[in-house]
């Protein structure tokens, strides 16, 4: 099993790990900072014994990793673990910016159901089935999700079940919801954001969430 210390750290962008799978050129290390994608959240960027991740993908309860070469790497090797931090901190932002809007969403349309999300380093989607225009919400659910975000409380984030690895977010006051994903430490971080509304077929809308600032 992989031992995922971006749940316990996701600040924390290197690390040494040791390699206890090779398989071409896919890896497996016993712990990692390099989170894989899931939940709609796109994988980190990064290294692992100095060679490109090209591709993460959780297996089970291990991640495994594609580099751009294996080359010399066997069981037992040491290596370590970089991510790219501005990328990092970017889906950690827009993450929980998306996490923040869909709550408003599914309290201003009771019943609407999400059918897809996707974080991105440029912005954040949440994908839902209704059958109207969900533009006009915008401005009550911008004006609830600022007074989240510029409260600046702490986020906690722990496991729900070990065992199987379910996690959670929370804000007090606000919401708990499952999630294992990386999270922020307080809603500050997040900073400005914005919504567009896209239409995406009949019966379908779309919510982008940007942030504000290029940082």
């Amino acid at each position: 099993m992989t031992v995922k210390i971006f749940w316990e750290d996701p600040y924390l962008v290197e690390l040494d790990a040791v390699v206890t799978s090779v398989e071409g050129d896919d890896v497996i290390v016993d712990r990692t900072v390099f989170y894989a994608f899931s939940g709609g959240q796109e994988s980190d960027a990064g290294t692992i014994g100095g060679r490109t991740v090209v591709e993460a993908a959780a297996v089970g309860d291990d991640i495994v990793y594609t580099l751009d070469s294996a080359e010399g790497l066997r069981v037992g090797s040491g290596v370590a673990i970089r991510v790219d931090w501005p990328r990092r901190y970017r889906l950690m932002r827009l993450h929980f910016a998306a996490e923040i809007v869909l709550e408003l969403m599914y309290r201003a349309f009771p019943g609407i159901v999400r059918i897809g999300a996707h974080i991105s380093e440029q912005h954040a989607r949440l994908d839902f089935t209704w059958g109207e225009s969900i533009k006009p919400s915008f401005p009550g659910i911008m004006e609830e999700a600022n007074r989240i975000i510029e409260s600046d409380a702490p986020i906690v984030s722990a496991f729900s079940d070990e065992l199987t690895g379910r996690r959670y977010w929370e804000v007090d006051g606000f919401a708990r919801v499952p999630c294992g994903g990386t999270h922020l430490r307080r809603t500050g971080e997040v900073g400005g954001i914005s919504l567009r509304r896209d239409n995406v077929g009949r019966g379908k809308e779309r919510v982008v969430v940007s942030l504000v600032d290029q940082s």
